[in-house]
This record gives C-alpha cells, sequence and structure tokens, in this order.
C-alpha cells in the first residue's frame, strides 16, 4: 500500500504515521524527563526513565499512551502557532 491510499484510510488523524517512538522522543527533548513527569504522572517518567522502557509501557497502557499522545498534539499546536 502506497502513502496516496494510507492517507486517504485516515484524512483527520493528526497522528496517522507517526511513530509513537518518535512522539516520546520529541517530548523528552522538549521537556525533559523531570518535567514529562510532572506533566503526565506516570511512573516510567519518574523512576530510571529510559526511552525502551517507557515504550514498553506506553504500549501495553492504553490510557498513558493516550496521555502522551494528546500532550505531543498540544505541543506541536503550540509551535505551530509561534
Amino acid at each position: 500500500m502506497d502513502n496516496k491510499n494510507q492517507n486517504k484510510e485516515q484524512p483527520n488523524n493528526p497522528l496517522h504515521g507517526v511513530k509513537l517512538a518518535y512522539i516520546l522522543e520529541f517530548l523528552v527533548e522538549h521537556y525533559g524527563w523531570e518535567q514529562l513527569a510532572g506533566k503526565i504522572n506516570i511512573n516510567c517518567f519518574k523512576k530510571d526513565p529510559s526511552i525502551k522502557s517507557s515504550l514498553k509501557f506506553l504500549r501495553k497502557t492504553p490510557w498513558a499512551r493516550d496521555k502522551v499522545e494528546q500532550l505531543y498534539l498540544q505541543v506541536n499546536k503550540n509551535i505551530k502557532k509561534q
């Protein structure tokens, strides 16, 4: 399936094609682990945080993944306004 078909399948999904790893790396770069843990209160951001352990947790915890994705969308929206 090519990119044109993928975009037609989910034209209103702003996260379509954005990998969770990219979202997490973006947020860690933007906020740092400590500030990210303050925004989203989950242990994988507080205790010995790493991309690998956080991805493992987020992939199996839908409510936490949703919070991370929503924060990413909010930050991206604010950056584009500037």
